[in-house]
């Protein structure tokens, strides 16, 4: 059974990807309770002067649209892969073979929990070990052929939808949704990684 540690709706625990069971595909609920997560932590109060109510509505109302997406983009993915393995994926694809220290701390996981997590993806033929060829002591984790389709399945699906989503705007409207989006962007900062893991981003 999946559960879920009830906490302060102001504070996001940090993920682990060595607890069982958690965030687990299991269900789209539960793939929902992880998206009520992310949503939390996105909106948290600032210590600046308050905006306007309707403009925080708005903003609201614009993530849940695009956790939606997310949503959608992983609908096919549901039954192969959890959460968290799917980051290890986007990690991958984006930077390539890494040691096995290097992928944890991008991941922002425990080295030797991971070493664990990790096991299991290769036992599912999502990545592979490698024994690293200017030191054999070192270990190199790679994507395999399946982890990479899931990886540009999940990411051409986004892709696709949020482009037919723009394509119904007008050049002004699209502007304005790029600028919203950049200077949002610029407020929030970068996420650590560990909350990149709650939805596999």
């Amino acid at each position: 059974m999946v559960r879920h540690t009830a906490g302060s709706p102001r504070r996001v625990a940090p993920m682990s990807v060595d607890m069982p069971g958690y965030l687990t595909f299991g269900s789209r609920r539960n793939f929902m309770h992880s998206c009520n997560i992310c949503h939390t932590a996105i909106m948290q109060p600032s210590t600046r002067s308050q905006p306007p109510n309707d403009a925080v509505v708005e903003t609201l109302t614009a993530s849940r649209a695009l956790l939606g997406v997310i949503a959608r983009s992983l609908a096919t993915v549901m039954d192969t892969v959890t959460l968290p393995q799917f980051r290890v994926l986007v990690v991958l694809s984006d930077f390539g073979p890494l040691r096995m220290g290097e992928l944890s701390e991008k991941l922002g996981a425990n080295q030797s929990s991971f070493s664990r997590f990790a096991d299991r993806m290769v036992t599912a033929g999502l990545i592979a070990r490698q024994v690293g060829i200017a030191n054999r002591r070192e270990v190199i984790i790679t994507l395999t052929g399946l982890g990479r389709d899931i990886h540009d399945t999940v990411t051409e699906a986004r892709r696709a939808e949020i482009a037919t989503l723009l394509g119904s705007l007008s050049p002004a409207e699209r502007q304005a949704v790029k600028t919203g989006f950049e200077v949002f962007a610029g407020a929030a900062g970068e996420p650590p990684a560990a909350d990149l893991m709650i939805v596999g981003l």
